[in-house]
């Protein structure tokens, strides 16, 4: 039995599953849409997907390390109070014991790893959806590590342990003792927590952000009536300070309100006998940047679904 984009669009709205897996469930059972409801809903997928397009900002935010490398998750739920549900905090936790693993930071290859306990990562995250009756996500994932030296978890004002609204990882290269090492990355991690920077070194600012705050501040310094070459040299000063005041290295550090972080590692490098180098950092905050986009879904259907789409 053959079967339109319509009709994938009407299995969808009955069951609120993914455009994928209704194209699916029509391939299996030959356009019924019955029997395609049917499976959905055996399946799972139908009660958990039915949520999947309300915004899930609220969540947690989950920290770990192990060994030389570390690695931060971001599970994102509609609400603060399913945060703090025993179940929800348990598949964050596992979730990140399963990242600890992964052979990069793609979230969605996540979902397909397997969960401890049985089947995969994604299912269990079907399940939790279901159960809880919340949408869920798992949206990001990053891991640091180095050949020698520490990786250092921080998570500022900690819902569960390793759990919270703000984790960030500190990746310290170094020979120098742990215990040198430890209570440096502490610091450098709650000053991260505290500055948000956006790079480690100016140079790694990304570039369309540079670009629009080179235009604001020319627009800033056209206003001042100054000459061409006077407003050139404002926009250039503007731009070295915002690249300063956001890269890592370059912040004041916040313990003392004096001293770069760059010199901050430099110095206790020097004091170890050891030079420490502050390789790489993560910061994650809960739901930052999430904004509910509206899509056209006939235009997502005819992308997505490869189905033809039906003539007037």
């Amino acid at each position: 039995m053959a079967y339109t984009a319509t009709d994938v669009k009407n299995l969808r709205e009955r069951t609120g599953a993914g455009m994928m897996d209704c194209k699916k469930a029509l391939d299996e059972t030959g356009g019924d849409i019955e029997a395609a409801v049917d499976q959905l809903r055996a399946k799972g997928l139908a009660a958990a997907a039915k949520k999947s397009s309300r915004t899930a900002a609220e969540g947690l935010v989950g920290v770990a390390v192990s060994g030389s490398k570390g690695v931060a998750v971001e599970v994102n739920s509609e609400t603060d109070f399913v945060a703090k549900n025993d179940q929800f905090q348990d598949f964050v936790r596992k979730t990140i014991e399963v990242a600890l693993g992964a052979a990069n930071d793609d979230a969605e290859a996540l979902k397909g790893a397997a969960y401890p306990g049985g089947g995969t990562v994604g299912e269990k995250l079907t399940n939790n959806v279901a159960t809880i009756g919340e949408n869920q996500q798992i949206r990001r994932m990053k891991t640091v590590a180095v050949s020698s030296g520490v990786v250092v978890p921080y998570m500022h004002n900690a819902a569960a342990p390793g759990l919270g609204k703000i984790g960030v990882l500190v990746a310290l290269e170094s020979e120098a003792p742990a215990d040198v090492l430890e209570p440096l990355g502490k610091q450098i991690a709650m000053h991260i927590a505290a500055a948000f920077p956006l790079a480690l070194n100016a140079g790694d600012l990304d570039v369309e952000m540079i670009e629009r705050e080179r235009k604001i501040a020319a627009e800033k310094a056209a206003e001042s009536g100054k000459p061409a070459d006077v407003q050139a040299k404002m926009v250039d000063g503007a731009i070295a300070k915002f690249a300063k005041d956001n890269a890592l290295l370059s912040q004041v550090f916040v313990m003392d309100n004096k001293t770069l972080v760059a010199q901050v590692v430099e110095q206790a490098g020097k004091a170890a006998g050891a030079k420490i180098v502050l390789k790489d950092y993560v910061r994650f905050q809960l739901g930052e940047g999430i904004e509910k986009v509206e899509s056209d879904f006939a235009a997502e259907v005819a992308a997505a679904s490869g189905v033809p789409q039906p003539t007037a």
